[in-house]
């Protein structure tokens, strides 16, 4: 019986991708935008939470400036704000991705 001597090639015998290549995939990905995060910075600034915000901002003003009740925490106007700013969010958004 005859053993044959068989060559074994590696497969990693190739150099690996050059690190630019990569640097440029990864600035390509960086110069994309969410959308969502424009849109958000309108709801919660525009005029269609605005009321629900100014509540929210006078809450934390007397909070922080301690004249409100002792154990006064804004919890129900944050909720609030953030409740207006998402549906305010998901009506613009999906007309976005539409």
């Amino acid at each position: 019986m005859v053993v044959e001597k068989l060559e074994i090639t590696d497969e990693f015998e190739e150099d690996p991708p050059e690190p630019e290549e990569e640097e440029e995939e990864e600035e390509d990905e960086e110069d994309l935008e969410d959308p969502m995060d424009k849109i958000r910075e309108d709801c919660q600034s525009g005029h269609h939470c605005a009321q629900v915000k100014s509540r929210f901002v006078e809450c934390e003003d007397r909070v922080n400036s301690g004249n409100g009740e002792p154990e006064e925490h804004c919890t129900e106007e944050l909720l609030d704000f953030l409740h207006c700013a998402d549906h305010c969010l998901a009506e613009s958004l999906w007309k976005t991705i539409v």
